[in-house]
């Protein structure tokens, strides 16, 4: 079966997760930050001092994830959305209109929360829950509702910023989403929720934290959000260390967008075909290739390499993870695991850059970093070899 027939049979289901996958847009890191400027003027807050403010929030948007991520198994998706929507709207409320910085701090909270955490956990959740056979192309499909974001929303925040106030666009943004899930919400067929909540005389399902085989697996899912944050952050000093420029990395992020379009779809093939374990032992290469270019050749295709590869990777990332997840914990439990390795996530990329810069500061030269990085994503490839090989012929899916 291919997308088309894909689309036509199952475009409810789709339509729901593709738009909150592009609804996250509002919280993920790429949109909050082309709005650093007015936003930090708007909380009297100096570049550093926001910048640690979203640090902290971010870190207990992780740790709310954790905890309330799992209910997505036995609350109905339905009410699910209402609720995170409507925190998104009260945390863009807080964020905005705020006279206080430490509610507006809050707010913004309420948004990385909602939008990069939830949504794209509402999203991912049901695409992977709601098939089976052809659970790769759905999660393809919806994934590509976040570089249709990233795609869309920088020129248009350029272009508004110009005549109108930064408040303005954030609340015609809201105002654009809300009518396309006002619409889903009234009229669309929701699944239900695959159980009932845990109590004391019933099983709570698994805890991945306590298990082996949920942290031999972590590294490899870990290692290119984590490295991929580095290169991000510390982009100019990526450039010097290879003898780029900001313009080459610049023309290589949008390169790094288109990658992730076959990242998603030819992988969302590759994994109904060859499997989760296959992809997983695979897709990080293009990526270490480009690592590994990097460190002996230099220059601006390295740079581009770097971009390229990892976004073919990113495209495919998702996927292969929920996939891998529910082959192992089965997809009655995929809330669960998925808050567990989202909270991980959030935690990683939240101390990477901290790490990496004391690295800096401390005089490393960044091909030692990336060095270290390229052996983070071998050492993770080791680590999950023995959880690849159980996935194989696991019997969890369902």
């Amino acid at each position: 079966m291919g997308y088309r027939t894909l689309l036509r049979d199952h475009r409810s289901v789709l339509s729901i997760a593709f738009l909150a996958m592009f609804s996250s847009s509002l919280g993920q890191s790429y949109f909050i930050g082309l709005f650093q400027a007015p936003l930090s003027a708007h909380l009297g807050l100096s570049v550093g001092q926001f910048g640690t403010g979203y640090a902290v929030v971010t870190l207990v948007a992780g740790f709310c994830m954790l905890h309330f991520g799992p209910s997505i198994d036995w609350i109905n998706p339905r009410r699910f959305a209402v609720i995170v929507l409507s925190l998104l709207l009260t945390g863009v409320a807080m964020l905005t209109l705020s006279p206080w910085w430490w509610l507006g701090l809050v707010g913004l909270g309420i948004v990385r929360l909602c939008g990069q955490g939830m949504l794209t956990h509402l999203g991912n959740t049901l695409a992977g829950r709601e098939f089976s056979t052809m659970r790769g192309r759905a999660i393809g499909l919806v994934n590509l509702g976040i570089p249709l974001g990233e795609a869309l929303l920088p020129p248009l925040v350029a272009a508004a910023l110009l005549w109108a106030d930064w408040r303005i666009f954030w609340w015609l943004m809201c105002g654009i989403i809300a009518l396309p899930w006002l619409w889903i919400l009234l009229k669309a067929p929701w699944p239900n929720a695959p159980g009932v909540k845990p109590t004391k005389k019933t099983p709570h399902g698994p805890r991945p934290f306590r298990e082996k085989r949920f942290w031999q697996l972590l590294p490899l899912l870990m290692a290119l959000p984590i490295t991929m944050t580095g290169l991000f952050i510390y982009q100019t000093q990526l450039t010097e260390s290879l003898d780029s420029s900001l313009a080459v990395y610049a023309l290589a992020l949008t390169g790094m967008g288109i990658a992730k379009l076959p990242g998603a779809l030819l992988g969302g093939r590759w994994v109904d075909k060859l499997g989760p374990v296959k992809l997983a032992r695979l897709y990080l290469l293009p990526y270490a290739i480009a690592m590994l270019m990097a460190l002996t050749i230099g220059g601006n295709i390295s740079i581009w390499a770097l971009m390229v590869g990892g976004g073919l990777a990113m495209g495919a990332q998702e996927l292969i993870a929920s996939s891998l997840l529910i082959k192992l914990w089965g997809a009655e439990h995929l809330g669960r695991v998925r808050s567990a390795l989202s909270a991980a996530m959030v935690f990683s990329t939240g101390i990477a850059p901290a790490v990496l810069g004391l690295a800096l500061g401390a005089g490393a030269p960044f091909h030692s970093l990336l060095f270290g990085m390229l052996l983070f994503i071998i050492a993770g490839w080791l680590m999950a070899q023995r959880v690849l090989r159980e996935a194989t012929s696991s019997t969890a899916e369902r």
